[in-house]
């Protein structure tokens, strides 16, 4: 049976048993003082190049602007940027390095305007020696000025690979999305990513020189048989430790990142999805998000090629429905209540990059 007969003949499980897609129930609000303005950090991420995170990151942002967002993407691929591209910008003349290097004094002097309404680039550097591993107090320094740019939503488009320089970024956002496509090389760099992420993450909470070396030691997997998962380790930081253990534990809750299965063909794809999800809770004790997927359609490879947004050069394609719905949700999740549409597997087998 071709893929496309597939897609449209499934009748097993679907998302909606999840919750994933379902129509979001309006409820009536009391009035209530207006919360202080924050702006919202996202960072989009992932183990292997080409799987669309630029893509992602770049669409995404478009389409919360087109919701009303002022949102700003930043091509936080140091060395390698080229998010600009996406935009149908040239590279511009001031960009992230000049703020990490502090050859700008303003986070705000790197910004520049698009030609889409409620969008704005901080552009990353082009193969600068030095440029894409920045001392961790420049970061540091990064994010939080970024907090302070006049906009409710700030999008990160992180490198590829598990560098710390990737890590750290990633994990100084509110919130990670890493991308996957459906295949090995891809899932497997995916797990690597979300491993790395894990450790890392307790590493830094970490206060004791004992526990960041016995993180470092099992994330190394140097370590004795009596710990063989995260699970374990936590425990292990018990004994050692019970008040550094319950404040570990507290990390391991607060990362929850999102997960988008891209370039989908089948349905058999689209559940990739909810195995990682499934595979993450049950190694790592991680609840992560099983936020969507995209479609794999010719209208993405084109709209690339043409050096402009899929949402405005292909409006009625289906990946920008799939784009419309992990926004929604993403912003309503903000809210407090999750953003649900019903779902609608892929109907073509169309062949596109994603």
């Amino acid at each position: 049976m071709e893929p496309r007969e597939k897609l449209q003949t499934y009748a097993g499980p679907s998302p909606l048993q999840n919750g994933l897609f379902a129509r979001p129930v309006v409820k009536s609000a009391s009035p209530v003082a207006a919360p202080e303005r924050r702006t919202r950090i996202l960072a989009v991420g992932g183990g292997k190049g080409g799987v669309g995170k630029t893509f992602l990151a770049c669409n995404l942002g478009a389409m919360m602007a087109r919701l009303g967002k002022r949102v700003i993407l930043v091509d936080a691929d140091l060395g390698g940027a080229n998010l600009h591209t996406y935009l149908g910008l040239d590279f511009p003349d001031r960009t992230l390095n000049d703020v990490l290097t502090r050859r700008l004094d303003r986070v705000e002097d790197a910004v520049i305007s698009t030609s889409y309404p409620n969008l704005k680039l901080i552009s990353g550097a082009q193969s600068v020696l030095g440029a894409a591993n920045p001392r961790h107090d420049y970061k540091a320094r990064l994010a939080r000025k970024l907090r302070d740019l006049d906009a409710d939503v700030v999008i990160l488009d992180l490198g590829s690979g598990t560098s710390f320089n990737t890590l750290d970024t990633f994990l100084l956002s509110d919130e990670g999305i890493f991308v996957v496509v459906p295949e090995p090389t891809s899932l497997e760099n995916a797990y690597a990513f979300i491993k790395a992420s894990f450790f890392r993450r307790l590493r830094r909470a970490a206060t004791d020189a004992r526990i960041k070396t016995l993180v470092d030691r099992v994330a190394d997997g140097r370590v004795e048989r009596s710990i063989r998962t995260p699970a374990d380790l936590l425990s292990a930081i018990d004994g050692m430790d019970p008040r550094a253990g319950a404040r570990l534990r507290e990390e391991v809750n607060r990362f929850r990142p999102h997960v988008v299965m891209n370039q989908v063909r089948t349905v058999e794809d689209i559940q990739i999805g909810f195995a990682i999800r499934k595979v993450c809770r049950r190694y790592f004790g991680l609840d992560v998000d099983y936020l969507g997927y995209v479609n794999y359609d010719n209208a993405v490879w084109k709209a690339i090629r043409k050096r402009c947004l899929l949402l405005t050069e292909y409006p009625l394609s289906e990946p920008v429905e799939f784009l419309a719905r992990m926004a929604k949700k993403l912003l309503e999740q903000e809210g407090g209540d999750p953003v649900i549409t019903p779902v609608r597997v892929p109907s073509g087998n169309r062949q596109g990059t994603g």
